[in-house]
Formats: C-alpha cells, structure tokens, sequence
C-alpha cells in the first residue's frame, strides 16, 4: 500500500536554505520497482551543483540526492533477486534519495555485503565506483604507472589513490591544506604537493625526471587544468572528471599535440549503464573496501541537508551523510 514519508524538496536553486523538509506521497511500487526504508543517504558536490543551479538536470520542485542506502520494503511486480529486508544501496541519477523512503528501480540497486555499515555504504558507493571506474574503465592503471590525483584529500581523490597504489603505481597528490594533506598521505600518495604554494607541473617534472605522469586525473577543474596538462608525459591522459572549482575554459585541442597527449571527460553512469557493468564494478569495489580508506567526516539528520552541504562546500573533511 502506498504512504506517506519525509523527504528534502528543492523547490528553487540557491542556498542551503532552500532544501526543506516536507512530507511526500509514496505510491507503491511499479513493474520492476522496490520500495525502500532508507537509513542513510550520502552527500555529494553533485547535489550541491543542483541546489545552486549550476546542474539543471532536477524538475522542481523535486527531491534531490543521488545515493542511499535501505532496507526493501516491497517488491513490484516482476522483480526477481530481491527479497523483503534485504539491505541495498543504489545510485540514482534521476535523484530522489533525500527521503527516508521512495521508490526505484530494482535494476539500480545492489546489496550491501555483509560488515559494510550502512553509512560507509551511503557515504562511499558514488565515490568508490567513481574511483573504480576511472582506475580500472577509463584508464587502466598498472604496475610502473606514474599518476597524478589533484585534490587526493578529497573523497575521491582518497579512494582513486589508494587503488591506484594498490594496482602498483607511484602516486602523486595534491592538497590545499595541512589537513587534506594528512589525509592524502594517509590514502596511500607517494608524494602530496600543497598545490596553494607550489607549480604542480614543475614539482611533478622533479618528482619524476622531467618524465611527467602517465595519467593525471582531475576533479577540481578551472583551478587546476593548465596544471595537470603540463604535468602529462609523452601520450599522458588527462582525466578530468569534475569541475570544483569552475567550468574549463574553451580549449585549443591543438594544445594536446605537443605531447601526443589524449584528454577525456568521463561520466559514471555511461560505465555502469547495464546491470552486468554494475555489478561487475560494485563487486570490485565492495571486494576492495577493507583496504580502502572509508571514513564519515560527519552525520547530519534528514531535516539538516542543508548544513550539510554547507560543511561540503566549505571543504570541511567529509564524507558527510544523513541520516533518514
């Protein structure tokens, strides 16, 4: 039967403000549908970007969010693999997942092995397949590899360096503060860069003998792009997969020839686009969380989405979630 719950409702972009707390309708589940009691929804810069605007890709007013973990409350018809109780976690670029119950899709959601807390799960599964992916889909990292993660104390960033130190390469990170610096040393950088007072480039070229990085990748856009691209080797791939700090300018491709160099703009959705891509990633990435570095920076109740976009966006340490 269908009920009521509590959720996020984004109803115009702008501040932190503008993220109320509302009681929705919640209809049962379709053909294909689950109907979960969720426990835990993560926080990403993604939401921050729907909330201020700058992504237009939520009609409002509408429920923004992305990733959550439950418990299955009811089956639609046709779903199959799926019991009652069971604990899922899923990502949903349709948004949604500020609620402390909803629909989805059954074909978006995967279980939660057993000893991944709920939290873990919510804060971590965007990030970690995020990370999986770019190591593994998008280049392929390898033993002997030489990269470059900017921003390698984010969230992130700390996932993508430890996997790439674990696959055998030689890790250099960048940081903007004493703190993210420790975690980036933490998750496993062979070297930090304080991006704030050194030329990335002209560190990576003396931490590597002027042989430049194999693949860099780059989240933090606008900020740090001219930097990473210098920073590539001969036939360097520049994964740019974010913008923080600002669109990337409009760009001579003419620039990725003094190098050979090649440059992508990966989306995560177009690599976990079918249920056996999903599963095959989440698996990679459930089997390696005990080695991972898979911290909570902070834990908000539903009704303080707003805050805790605030504390993501002031770059305070993350990961942050909430609590549904």
């Amino acid at each position: 039967m269908s009920l009521t719950s509590e959720a996020i409702v984004l109803s115009q972009p702008g501040g932190p403000g503008q993220l109320v707390l509302e009681t929705v309708h919640v209809p049962d589940p379709g053909p294909g549908q689950i109907r979960l009691r969720q426990s835990v929804a993560g926080v990403n810069f993604h939401d921050i970007y729907v909330r201020s605007g700058a992504y237009q890709t939520l009609r409002l007013p509408g429920i923004p969010g992305l990733e959550a973990v439950g418990v299955i409350e009811a089956l639609g018809e046709g779903v199959s693999g799926f019991s009652i109780g069971q604990r899922v976690a899923y990502i949903d670029r349709f948004y949604g997942a500020y609620a402390r119950a909803r629909v989805v899709d059954a074909a978006l959601a995967v279980a939660v092995p057993d000893g991944v807390e709920d939290a873990v799960a919510a804060a971590w599964f965007l990030k970690g397949l995020t990370a999986q992916v770019l190591v593994d889909a998008v280049h392929k990292v390898g033993a002997g590899d030489r990269v470059l993660v900017q921003a390698a104390g984010g969230g992130v960033g700390q996932v993508l360096s430890r996997m790439a130190r674990l696959r055998g390469a030689t890790v250099i990170g960048t940081a903007g503060s004493a703190e993210k610096i420790a975690l980036a040393q933490a998750a496993g950088c062979h070297h930090v860069i304080p991006y704030r007072e050194a030329d990335v480039a002209a560190e990576v070229a003396r931490l590597t003998d002027r042989a430049g990085v194999h693949v860099a990748y780059d989240a933090v856009g606008k900020d740090t792009f001219d930097g990473s691209l210098a920073a590539l080797s001969s036939r360097g791939h520049l994964v740019n997969y974010g913008q923080a700090s600002g669109p990337i300018p409009p760009l001579d491709i003419a620039r990725l020839g003094a190098k050979s160099a090649t440059l992508s703009r990966p989306f995560l959705f177009a690599y976990i686009s079918t249920r056996p891509e999903l599963e095959a990633q989440a698996s990679a990435f459930f089997a390696a969380a005990p080695e991972l570095p898979l911290g909570i920076g902070g834990r908000f109740p539903l009704a303080q989405a707003g805050a805790a976009q605030a504390a993501l966006e002031n770059r305070q340490p993350g990961p942050f979630v909430l609590d549904c």
